[in-house]
This record gives structure tokens, sequence and C-alpha cells, in this order.
């Protein structure tokens, strides 16, 4: 019985021990991007949604993939290039031009051989590589993560997302970084290991990816900021918006139901007084 107490107690010790130097490493918070879609009446900014979306193919597109995005979901209802008149997504003439403007692989009908086409809106967004192997074999042997889903894979998705491509910094001094990384203190890691400096690590961690935007690299048309910030603000919102498509019509959805249940209640109170009044129960 001693010999248990004595091993609870050096596992307590050993716990609390261990507490400040996981306390040290960490991300910092994400900043908010005061984006539009956040909270239950949120909707998405169709004009943003337009810029995220000429960001990730201009710029993003080189090495991140969209394998669950199809070229026809951009112009759904709330989609960044929904058309009201449209007579359906496939048909959307927006679509239509952008998805043209990419290459797919495809199969010769006729001869079996493998070719390349124009691509329509029923297709997939393209990856940038042919497979993880050679994707991983481009990137320092890290495949890029494809972004279909990410600001659901990410805690506060999209101010992550923001957070993290606005964010890079120069390592602070006392800090050993290794040739092909860069410092983001959005990025999740632990740099005790690394940091020579006096005090605590700093929060954040190391990244492959060096960083992707760089003021006026993509021009607007809407006269928009062509800054980091702006860029990255875009294309957090887009991503936010291909992880979720449907978000909009949801809370909506949602929203209904809340008022239904709400009169359905009152309805049901009125009945039940009515039924019973004057009946001792």
């Amino acid at each position: 019985m001693k010999k248990t107490l004595v091993l609870i107690a050096l596992a307590a010790g050993l716990a609390a021990a261990a507490q400040p130097a996981m306390a040290a490493g960490g991300a910092k918070h994400p900043r908010s991007g005061g984006f539009s879609f956040e909270g239950p009446f949120g909707t998405f900014d169709q004009g943003q949604l337009q810029r995220g979306y000429k960001v990730y193919r201009e710029v993003c597109a080189s090495c991140h993939g969209m394998e669950l995005m199809y070229f026809r979901t951009l112009a759904e209802p709330g989609g960044p290039f929904y058309d009201e008149h449209q007579v359906n997504p496939a048909e959307n003439r927006f679509v239509k031009v952008l998805a043209a403007e990419v290459q797919v692989p495809d199969i010769d009908s006729e001869t079996g051989e493998p070719v390349m086409r124009d691509a329509v809106p029923a297709d997939r967004f393209p990856s940038p590589y042919p497979n993880a192997t050679a994707a991983a074999a481009g990137n320092g042997g890290a495949a890029p993560p494809d972004l279909s889903v990410m600001a659901k894979a990410r805690h506060d998705g999209a101010n992550y997302i923001y957070s993290l491509l606005s964010g890079y910094r120069n390592a602070p001094a006392g800090l050993d970084i290794r040739p092909g990384q860069y410092y983001n203190p959005y990025m999740a890691g632990d740099l005790t290991p690394f940091w020579k400096g006096e005090g605590h690590a700093p929060k954040g961690g190391f990244i492959a990816m060096p960083p992707p935007l760089m003021d006026g690299q993509v021009t607007y048309d809407d006269g928009s900021s062509e800054t980091v910030d702006q860029y990255s603000k875009d294309v957090a919102a887009f991503i936010a918006w291909a992880s979720d498509p449907k978000q909009v019509q949801r809370k909506q959805s949602g929203l209904g139901v809340l008022i239904f249940l709400l009169l359905f209640a009152g309805v049901t109170y009125v009945s039940y007084r009515r039924i019973w009044k004057g009946v001792a129960h």
C-alpha cells in the first residue's frame, strides 16, 4: 500500500514538473478576421469569396489541391459565382469560363491514350501533383495538405488560416532554425528544444511552407487593397466556404426550425390550459 502511494506521489510530481515545460510551447491564439459569416446569422460575402477563389487559383493551387470540390459548386446558392438567373450550377456562364482555364487529365475515347483537356463544371478541382509520392518528393518529403476541409480540420478554422498566412515573422534571436523551415507564431509546436535564448521559448512552431503571399501579388478588379493581410482574409473565407458550402442554408434552416418549435410550444401551452381548465390535477 505504501509503495503504491509513493508511486502515485512520484507520478504526480513528475506531471507537475513537466507542466511548465509543456506550457512553454503551443501557438498564439489566432487573430480575428472579422468575417461576415461568423455567428448564427452570418452570411458569406460573395465579393470576398470571388477574391478568395482568385488567390487560391493563382497562388495556393500550385501546391494545394481541393479534391472534394467541383467547379459547379462555385455556382451553387451562397457560392462565389452564384447567379439567380442561371438555369443550374452546371450552366453558370462564369463557372464555364473558369473551368475552361484549367486542364484536367482524361482518356481519349478512341485511342485509350491519356490526354489533357479543358475542364468543365462537372469536373473536380485538379490536383497539382499526379500522386502523393510526387507531392512529397516536390516538397521536401511532406505532401502539402488538401484544402477541401481545412477550415473544419483546424480549430477556429478561418481565423487560424488567416492568422497563419499573414503571421510569418523573422525567427527571434536565439531560435535555432534549420534550412528550409520558417518561423510562424500561429503554427502549433514546441520550440523549447531549439531555443538558445533567455527565458521561455517563444510561442509558435516551424513550417516548411515559405511565405506564400506578398503585397501586390494578385490583382483585384474591385479595388480592394492588394496586401498580404487582405489576401489572407479572402482566401481564408473561400476555404471556409469550400469546407462547408451549405453553411448558410443550414443556419437558415435551423432558424426556421427554432421559430417553429417556439410557436409549437406556445400552441401546446395554450391548448393545455384550455383542455385542463377547471380540472383538478
